[in-house]
């Protein structure tokens, strides 16, 4: 189906022309000013769209996401998309593309895996340029006292490239300190938490201007005010600030803005496109990433709080095929029937919906279905979906977009109409650190102790010095499983969550206690998807 003019996706989803801005003929940045004038106008209700823990076998969650508001424009209903903007890490990586598939996709899809619009490319930059201010500061007199043994902030690229995760830098000048340093991929920043954040221009300054970017030989906290440089980077951002507008292969309008990792950042699109989503449609669909113990906790505890919105509605993806990995079958076998691999892993979806319940927003359980799900597999897990009290509906966008994704709509509006949403997040801010922690770790992870090192237990009593003590907890954790092992499938218990270190992000206001191995780097797989993409040309 081709393409229309974004003009005309504009008029559906009630942007005035005069607030697009095209880049080119199928994108458009929507201007800021259009979010004032509707500031009284009423939200519309919100879908969370969230997952079971992933598998390599894919659980499809932009895919529902797209393919729900493709059914929800079937149906009748205004609705609008919302979704973050892809790295080109897992592009280029291990992952692909992050535009959906069949046909639940938004279009067009490579420019949107690729340069986009440039959001990607000026948020590195921008960092790149405090980097920049900071080791140039140094070298001009060091007015601040910087310890260059202290800095904060790094240097960050938008690729896997594990070669950056250590490296020495200043080594051939005089007059610098050289020291060891590090890349961050783009998505893992406080740069790009702050961005997603924000709800406006003023705000993002503000935030700008807390960010903790050093110390000084006296142990003082430096922020990045301090460098006087805060401006220059509105000037690189002023432009990505402005939320994407794109379309499905339906039509249906899309807005695509912002793209933190889950697992070691807080997962989800920026606060101004949800927020003006809102108020343009009548049913707004977001997601977030990797499953519900990362993306939707961090949602539900980080985002829903900062933005003041919440969900009406949370939708937990499965499919047949991870659930029956998470029930120890092997990879290759995925495609024969087994009901009792599917008996074991459906403990997996079983935890992620009675943690979500714990939000107090109503769950509905979206099975994206594969040609290769048995009947006899499909008929047990309608039945254990029943038992368990637990709504359930088959969705089948992938092979027939909107038409697939038609039930799975009338059931997201029917438990919307009918079921109060009493949100209330896992943990009060004004509760202790350590506090905070626990309660993720246990209630959602089911972790039956929290193990802090020498290190994180120092950088979180400077944290609680400096008076980070009301911060949110960003967990950096492992998607493959609840605990802090990816190994470790299914519903596992009795295990301790190790804490080796932990991060400060101020102008986001969380500190990130990073687990296990998670890294802020990612490598490249042994086989890259840019390898794959040798049999594809170009053309």
């Amino acid at each position: 189906m081709p393409l229309l003019p974004i003009a005309e996706i504009a008029r559906k989803a009630g942007i005035p022309e005069s607030c697009l801005e095209p880049y080119g003929k199928n994108k458009a940045k929507v201007s800021l000013e259009l979010s004032k004038t509707l500031k009284d106008k009423e939200d519309g209700k919100l879908i969370l769209v969230s997952a079971i823990t992933p598998t390599k076998s894919g659980e499809g969650k932009t895919t529902c996401s797209i393919s729900l508001e493709e059914g929800l424009s079937k149906i009748g209903k205004k609705a609008m998309l919302c979704l973050r903007e892809p790295s080109l890490g897992p592009v280029f990586g291990l992952k692909g593309g992050a535009t959906g598939g069949g046909l639940s996709r938004v279009e067009p899809s490579e420019e949107i895996n690729l340069h986009f619009t440039g959001d990607m490319h000026a948020l590195t930059s921008a960092i790149n340029l405090i980097a920049a201010c900071i080791d140039n500061h140094i070298y001009q007199g060091n007015e601040l006292n910087i310890d260059p043994e202290r800095i904060m902030w790094h240097r960050a690229i938008d690729m896997n490239d594990r070669a950056l995760r250590e490296i020495e830098v200043a080594l051939g000048d005089k007059k610098a300190t050289p020291r060891k340093e590090g890349f961050l991929i783009t998505v893992a920043s406080e740069l790009m938490a702050i961005f997603c954040l924000a709800r406006d221009e003023d705000d993002f300054l503000d935030r700008l201007e807390k960010i903790l970017v050093a110390y000084d030989k006296d142990g003082k906290p430096i922020y990045l005010k301090q460098l006087r440089v805060t401006h220059a980077v509105m000037r690189l951002l002023k432009e990505a600030l402005k939320p994407n507008l794109v379309q499905t292969l339906e039509h249906n309008p899309a807005l695509i803005h912002g793209g933190p990792f889950a697992n070691i950042a807080h997962g989800c699109n920026s606060i101004i496109a949800t927020k003006l989503a809102l108020k343009l449609a009548d049913y707004v669909v977001t997601e977030a990433g990797f499953g519900a113990d990362l993306g939707a906790e961090k949602f539900l505890d980080i985002k829903c709080r900062e933005a003041g919105i919440k969900p009406s509605l949370v939708v937990l993806v499965a499919t047949i095929r991870a659930l029956k990995l998470h029930g120890g079958m092997a990879y290759e076998d995925l495609g024969k029937e087994d009901v009792s691999a599917l008996a074991k892993g459906v403990c997996n979806l079983k935890r992620h919906h009675e943690n979500l319940c714990k939000f107090g927003v109503p769950v509905l359980v979206a099975i994206n279905h594969f040609e290769t799900d048995g009947k006899n597999e499909i008929e047990f897990l309608q039945n254990w979906c029943r038992e368990n009290d637990i709504e359930c509906v088959f969705a089948d966008g992938y092979l027939k977009g909107g038409d697939g994704a038609v039930e799975l709509a009338k059931k997201a509006c029917e438990i919307i109409d009918e079921k109060k949403t009493d949100y209330r997040p896992i943990y009060n801010l004004s509760e202790p650190l350590e506090s905070k922690i626990e309660k993720i770790c246990k209630n959602i992870y089911r972790a039956s102790d929290v193990v802090y090192s020498e290190k994180a237990k120092k950088q979180l009593d400077d944290y609680k010095r400096l008076g980070y003590e009301g911060a949110y907890i960003c967990m950096a954790k492992t998607p493959s499983s609840f605990s802090d092992d990816p190994l470790l499938l299914g519903a596992p218990e009795n295990f301790s969550i190790t804490i080796r270190e932990i991060a400060l992000s101020a102008g986001a206001n969380f500190i990130i206690p990073l687990t296990g191995k998670v890294l802020t780097m990612p490598g490249l797989p042994k086989v890259p998807a840019a390898v794959k993409m040798e049999d594809e040309p170009w053309r």
